[in-house]
C-alpha cells in the first residue's frame, strides 16, 4: 500500500451540513457500516474497526469537544 503524506486540517461546516454528516456517522455506526466522507477535496474511509473517543479541552478562554475515530492503515 502506498505512502499517504501526513495531514492536519479543520474545516467548519455550516450547521445543516454539521448535522447531516453526524446523522450519517451514527446511521454508518448503527449499521456496523464504513464510512465514507469528503474533507478539503480528500475522501476518507473509516473501516468498522475504528475506536471511538470524546475529548474535552480547555484553556483560559476557550473549550473544545472534538469526536474522534481512529484506526491503524
Amino acid at each position: 500500500m502506498g505512502s499517504k503524506a501526513e495531514r492536519d486540517v479543520e474545516k467548519g461546516y455550516p450547521k445543516a451540513d454539521f448535522v447531516a454528516k453526524l446523522r450519517r456517522l451514527a446511521d454508518a455506526i448503527e449499521k456496523g457500516e464504513r464510512f465514507e466522507i469528503q474533507i478539503s477535496g480528500e475522501r476518507i474511509s473509516v473501516p468498522v474497526r475504528a475506536e471511538f473517543t470524546v475529548e474535552h479541552e480547555r484553556s483560559d478562554d476557550e473549550e473544545e469537544i472534538e469526536f474522534q475515530l481512529k484506526w491503524k492503515r
